[in-house]
């Protein structure tokens, strides 16, 4: 398995990846902003996006997007093809967009909003810390990249200060964090775990039976 920079020579992949990042969002019935192959081929080729391929096939893919006069940039569209889901692959790809993002942009603020608990764990390990909306770029652009989502309608109610999404940000021009400060980030960060299992993992529950339990009547 290779996950390189994409270039123009992955531009035959934009159709898949669009595709792939559709039939996610139906899967999960999460919040996945949609993406055209349009819109996957600007970001193949200003090189800031990763592909993982095997062999010459489609595997997983993540694209930087850049605001606020490059004072934020943004790691988005983090999808693995269904057959190569379960390896491991999501966290590869996510920790190779974070370095291409360090070294493209040293000194931005990296962020992004999810509702996937798998995707929160690997943010969280990679140094970002949960943050409210207003931490985050207030680039109209990048709000606007909600519209497609089928949660826009909460996030437009809020004047953009929530929504189901989770804001992460990692900030490289803050010292390390004192010890107490990165336990209540860790606190933090297990509530909001917490508060998303409860929303997205329901589990099964299974009705009663109304005839168990009741009582024949007498004679």
């Amino acid at each position: 398995m290779d996950i390189v920079v994409a270039n123009e020579s992955h531009f035959k992949y934009a159709q898949i990846i669009s595709d792939t990042i559709s039939e996610s969002a139906k899967v999960r019935g999460t919040g996945i902003a949609q993406r055209s192959p349009e819109y996957i081929i600007k970001r193949l080729q200003n090189g800031n996006a990763v592909i993982a391929l095997d062999g010459d096939k489609f595997a997983g893919f993540c694209y930087i997007e850049v605001w606020g006069n490059k004072d934020f940039v943004a790691n988005s569209g983090l999808i693995v093809h269904p057959d190569y889901r379960g390896q491991g692959l999501a966290k590869k790809i996510k920790k190779r967009i974070f370095e291409l993002s360090r070294e493209k942009f040293p000194e931005a603020k990296i962020f992004g909003i999810t509702t996937g608990l798998a995707v929160m764990k690997m943010n969280y390990e990679l140094g970002y810390k949960p943050v409210t909306f207003s931490e985050l770029t207030d680039d109209p652009d990048f709000w606007k990249g909600c519209q497609t989502c089928k949660n826009f309608d909460i996030l437009t109610r809020t004047d953009q200060k929530m929504c189901l999404c989770t804001g992460m940000l990692y900030d490289p021009m803050a010292k390390n964090s004192h010890p107490q400060a990165e336990k209540i980030n860790r606190k933090t960060f297990q509530r909001l775990k917490s508060i998303k299992e409860s929303l997205f993992l329901k589990k099964k529950k299974v009705s009663p039976d109304p005839s168990k339990g009741r009582k024949l009547p007498k004679g």
